[in-house]
């Protein structure tokens, strides 16, 4: 069995964006730990969530905890830096955020952990961190850099993927979302930008090289995405869609195989660690 590191930015990440793989990796049996950046400060907590004087990132360290619990994690740690904000925002000039870090202070950080759970695969984000937030690119250039000086960095060990969005993907959900409702609307301009080719959102389906399908994992994906409630109410977009809905939104979860390539059109693989003999982690998904 393998021992499987996601990297993460803030509490809540691992649940939207790989919690469904998470989930499938624990249920085969394979040690699973969650590593986090930062610890959310900058969120914005749902209104009347938190009790008084409580601080959110005291509240966000607990749900996370909590999120791992239904993923099947079997460990969890923070690297100490607190969270930097979108991009250009003030938070962005903290001495302390995770955009500032020394980048080679981090990846020792992490590869301290790395080092001690005798990882095999690490995950991290692509390299402008899905949606161009300057915490999630800073996983991405720490994560590299631990997994490099690491045995983990060798394809023989297993290596590092990026967790990414499939931009084509979103595109084609959205479109058909505007073809129900008409042209006006949020959905069409949503699909107007996605076409337009957003270059900090996600990426383009050539450019990825694995889908896994966790609908077997759906269930304890929502309920980790439901635990980070000061972040996710019960009446936000994520929680009340309805089931087949969520199932075609989040159903799949899309990783890059940094230097590999897919012919356009071919399938992608559909077991994310193929050199670790993981068997049934993804079932064949094509286009």
């Amino acid at each position: 069995m393998a021992t499987f590191v996601f990297f993460h930015a803030h509490p809540d990440d691992e649940a939207i964006a790989t919690g469904g793989t998470m989930a499938r990796a624990a249920a085969h049996g394979h040690d699973v730990v969650l590593v986090v950046a930062t610890r959310g400060e900058q969120g914005e907590p749902v209104p009347g969530i938190l009790n008084e004087g409580e601080p959110l990132w005291q509240r966000r360290i607990a749900e996370t905890h909590t999120s791992a619990k239904h993923l099947g994690v079997s460990r969890v740690e923070f690297l100490g830096y607190e969270d930097s904000g979108m991009m250009d925002d003030p938070a962005n000039d903290n001495p302390a955020c995770f955009w500032r870090a020394d980048v080679d202070e981090a990846a020792d950080r992490l590869a301290a952990i790395l080092a001690d759970v005798d990882a095999d695969v690490l995950t991290v984000y692509d390299a402008h961190g899905g949606y161009g937030h300057p915490d999630h690119i800073q996983v991405h250039r720490v994560g590299h850099l631990a997994a490099s000086r690491m045995p983990i960095g060798s394809p023989e060990r297993g290596g590092v993927f990026e967790a990414t969005m499939n931009r084509t993907h979103i595109t084609d959900l959205l479109a058909r979302q505007a073809e129900l409702l008409g042209e006006e609307g949020v959905a069409a301009e949503a699909v107007a930008n996605a076409e337009a080719g957003e270059p900090d959102f996600g990426s383009h389906e050539d450019d990825i090289t694995h889908a896994i399908d966790v609908r077997t994992t759906l269930d304890a994906k929502r309920a980790a995405m439901a635990a980070h409630a000061s972040q996710i109410a019960p009446d936000s977009f994520f929680m009340a869609m309805p089931e087949e809905a969520f199932a075609a939104a989040f159903g799949t979860e899309w990783f890059i195989r940094p230097g590999a390539r897919r012919a356009p059109g071919s399938p992608f693989v559909t077991e994310l660690f193929p050199v670790l003999g993981v068997d049934e982690v993804g079932t064949e998904l094509g286009r």
